[in-house]
């Protein structure tokens, strides 16, 4: 087997050390090509080559969930398809790693290589859907390019905390959930529209939801970890299904505390409910305009103002090591 192995130097849970041992202990499994990445985009440069050659088998990326996404945006440059696209493999090496945590493999690096060479002695991986997102045709956005994610995207309050701890981080902060939770507050009390919403969601053959303060769409659950305690704002995700959209109404003080209780006690059984709260199931298609620019993420990825996205669930994208 030929394996690119693309390496995030920044990954902020391992070492230089660490990744020299994993990169070893790939090395003696397969015939690998290691490239550490040098500028934004660099991995999704490396996924496209590997797409594009004709004998590379498994592209393995080391990093965080940042890294992940750009890998599959390479690999996905010209569009699904699994049966000829090179696997994909993840070594978790970034804070959080929804990713490879929604794929059930370990949170620690060394682990999770050991798991990895496992699963290609045995020939696991599975094949699971992605989602994409793009620009709304006859909208000002309709030139934004389309864009994979894995796990999560979302438009308006969680993509301004995510933009809040970017800015943090590029002036020295480290990525931990505590500046999370700090940036939530801060977002909460500067946001311009938590009392009557902008966003209006619009799907094939149903009527509009209107007046949404914050809308997160998962492709899998749970969404996200605060350590290691998952938080399920979509419980029915899977990778294995179309789309889902946990979307609010409401952000008044007393809501927000009902919800984000609701979100850190929440279970595979139940997420965030209530009569302010919209939570659709196994959608592949719909969009989501705004009155107003809102903020855009994707998979923990700032990636500025948007008024209008239309999203697509794609069912069967990327195989994947398991």
């Amino acid at each position: 087997m030929r394996a690119l192995l693309v390496v995030n130097p920044a990954a902020t849970t391992t070492s230089a050390r660490t990744r020299d041992v994993l990169t070893h202990a790939l090395a003696s499994e397969m015939k690998l090509e290691a490239v550490t990445t040098e500028y934004r985009g660099h991995a999704r440069d490396l996924g496209r080559q590997a797409a594009e050659s004709e004998d590379i088998d498994l592209v393995v990326a080391l990093g965080g969930d940042g890294t992940v996404n750009e890998v599959v945006n390479g690999l996905l440059h010209n569009g699904p398809d699994p049966d000829h696209l090179p696997r994909l493999a993840v070594v978790p090496g970034g804070s959080t790693n929804v990713f490879a945590r929604a794929l059930g493999l370990p949170n620690d690096a060394v682990e999770a290589t050991g798991a990895l060479l496992d699963a290609l002695r045995e020939s696991r991986e599975r094949t699971i859907g992605l989602g994409l997102a793009a620009g709304t045709p006859g909208t000002e956005d309709e030139s934004v390019p389309a864009r994979w994610f894995t796990f999560c995207a979302g438009l308006g309050f969680d993509a301004g905390v995510i933009g809040r701890v970017e800015q943090q981080r590029e002036r020295g902060k480290r990525s931990t959930h505590a500046l999370y939770l700090r940036q939530v507050v801060r977002q909460f009390l500067d946001e311009p529209h938590r009392r009557h919403g902008t966003i209006t969601l619009e799907q094939p053959g149903q009527d509009p939801v209107t007046d949404l303060v914050l809308s997160i769409i998962c492709n899998t659950s749970p969404w996200t970890f605060l350590g290691n305690r998952p938080v399920y704002a979509s419980p029915k995700a899977s990778f294995d299904t179309g789309l889902d959209v946990l979307g609010l109404s409401r952000m008044s003080t007393p809501s927000v505390a009902r919800y984000a209780t609701q979100l850190l006690t929440s279970s595979p059984e139940r997420g965030p409910h209530g009569k302010h709260a919209l939570s659709l199931h196994d959608l592949t298609d719909f969009t989501l305009h705004s009155k107003a620019p809102l903020p855009l993420q994707m998979d923990g990825d700032h990636l500025g103002l948007r008024t209008s996205v239309t999203f697509t669930g794609v069912r069967r994208a990327l195989r994947v090591i398991v």
